[in-house]
């Protein structure tokens, strides 16, 4: 009874190592899911240059003049008084 039990327990631990959440069948879905967040790390990256660069020009003490003059004409709807605005339909 008692080794039967124990044969039992060692298949069950092999059924695991084989097939569990962390089992060798597992481990091409492991790598899948690295290679899937490795990417997105690269594009969150990227995302993050581009807003630093943003906050970078919009610094208070050195404000770049052509984003500047961009987000009031978009947020403001301003324009220069030498500026034609034509209308699209």
């Amino acid at each position: 009874m008692t080794q039967g039990l124990a044969l039992l327990a060692l298949l069950l631990m092999g059924g695991f190592a084989i097939a569990g959440p962390s089992g060798i069948l597992a481990w091409s879905e492991n790598q899948r899911m690295l290679e899937l967040r490795k990417q997105q790390v690269v594009v969150l990256e990227r995302e993050s240059h581009s807003l630093r660069n943003r906050v970078d020009l919009l610094d208070p003490r050195n404000v770049d003049p052509d984003l500047a003059g961009q987000l009031l004409r978009d947020r403001l709807n301003v324009v220069h008084p030498d500026e034609m605005v034509i209308l699209l339909d």
